[in-house]
């Protein structure tokens, strides 16, 4: 009988550890010392990321790392004290269980092995309770794929999906946001916690009931023979870019207000059709990433009686659309001098970059968001910069998400349809962003 069981034990061990396990499964295996996380690490993470140290998950502050080495490594977090990896018996596979805290949003590490360093990331999100489902608070619906077909853009398509939280009700008008590059941040299995955080911040009354609607770029591969098709297909072939991503850069990209003319007077509008909407831009949010982020700040800053607050990760505040089009004469890198210039718009800004982020042939993107950072405030707006350590990834404005949408959405009262937004005395009192030498530093 026991052999009998044993031989089943074995049998299904392949079976069990065949399935991703989640960071709580891992750490229990590691602390039980249990057989199967042989079989666990791999059927986790991938064959890439473990021979590469770039290998880890996390719930909350615990981190599981995962590596593949011939000789012990040892393993850096934050550039304290290296901890000793444990070998996982009868493999090259080792491992490592630790605990990051809040509130530092973001943390590096790297491994050390016979003396030199390997692998890493200076992208270790820390999410805290508001970025998972908490018990009692419900979830809200989201819709299925929705498709619509542009008229501005010349049959460009998009995908879309909306977001309503448990407390929409239908006879009062519900605020609402707009997240470029939509279905990165609904994923399921993806690393942004959005969702979660949506309802757990609306169940708090940190933010009103809003209907979130969640856009991908369009694509303009059906339509050949359009002034749009022709336009992106000439950029795609200038810059050596695909023709999704060439559509993708020409909707975020581009200063002008074609994009927020197309999100006002096409996908609002069938979203308006079917949700009770406010129509006040003191209800109304839009964010994105990288080029989304620019082209949020783009849309409100166009349209500040559409959106009147901004997040922006990582935003592209550089040359990418820069001379593609002769009747548009300013590129993303002349905004902070066209917040400088210009008559100040109401808006409400939360900024995060990384001090890490990129810098190629369309500029330098840390650079720029300073800069950036620094004529909002030197106009008095009301802005937050979150600058960190981070690359070009949405780690650290996931795990702010939650902070940065109470900052973003603080002070709201249903009952009012206007505001104006006045920089934050404590922020007014601070220095303005600098570069010391070739690093650079926060305040």
């Amino acid at each position: 009988m026991g052999k009998f069981l044993l031989l089943t034990l074995l049998l299904a061990l392949p079976a069990i550890a065949a399935d991703k396990s989640s960071t709580s499964q891992l750490i229990e295996m590691a602390a039980n010392n249990n057989a199967a996380l042989a079989q666990a690490i791999p059927a986790t993470f991938s064959e890439d990321n473990l021979k590469t140290g770039k290998a880890w998950s996390s719930q909350g502050e615990k981190f599981f790392f995962a590596t593949r080495a011939a000789a012990s490594p040892k393993l850096v977090v934050d550039d304290k004290p290296a901890v000793d990896m444990k070998a996982v018996t009868g493999t090259d596979l080792w491992y490592a269980v630790t605990t990051l805290n809040p509130p530092v949003s973001l943390h590096a590490f790297h491994y050390v092995v016979d003396g030199k360093e390997f692998g890493g990331s200076r992208d270790l999100a820390v999410f805290g309770p508001l970025s998972y489902p908490q018990p009692g608070v419900p979830a809200g619906k989201l819709s299925g794929k929705i498709t619509h077909t542009s008229k501005l853009y010349d049959g460009m398509k998009s995908d879309y999906w909306v977001y309503v939280p448990a407390g929409y009700n239908p006879g009062i008008p519900a605020a609402l946001m707009v997240f470029q590059d939509g279905e990165g941040y609904i994923k399921p299995g993806g690393d942004h916690n959005i969702l979660p955080a949506i309802d757990n911040l609306i169940a708090q009354h940190k933010i009103p009931v809003m209907v979130c609607v969640f856009i991908n770029p369009g694509t303009i591969t059906a339509s050949p023979g359009t002034p749009t098709y022709a336009f992106v297909s000439a950029y795609a072939k200038k810059w050596d870019r695909t023709l999704d991503d060439s559509m993708r850069s020409t909707l975020y990209d581009t200063v002008s207000d074609r994009y927020a003319r197309f999100l006002r007077d096409e996908v609002l509008a069938d979203v308006a059709g079917h949700y009770n909407l406010r129509k006040d831009a003191y209800s109304r949010a839009i964010t994105g990433l990288s080029s989304g982020g620019i082209c949020s700040f783009n849309a409100a800053w166009q349209m500040p009686d559409q959106f009147s607050r901004v997040l922006t990760w990582i935003g592209s505040f550089t040359a990418i659309q820069w001379h593609e089009d002769p009747a548009i004469p300013d590129g993303g890198q002349d905004y902070p001098d066209k917040v400088l210039r210009e008559p100040t718009r109401n808006l409400r800004v939360w900024m995060q970059d990384g001090s890490n982020d990129l810098e190629n042939r369309y500029g330098s993107w840390p650079m720029d968001n300073i800069r950036m950072a620094n004529a909002l405030k030197q106009k008095s707006y009301d802005v937050h910069f979150s600058f960190g350590h981070g690359t070009h990834n949405a780690g650290q404005g996931a795990a702010e998400f939650p902070e940065s949408m109470i900052w973003l959405w603080r002070g709201y009262d249903p009952n009012r349809t206007s505001e104006t937004f006045q920089i934050d005395p404590a922020e007014k009192e601070n220095p303005v962003f600098r570069v010391t030498g070739l690093t650079s530093q926060p305040r």
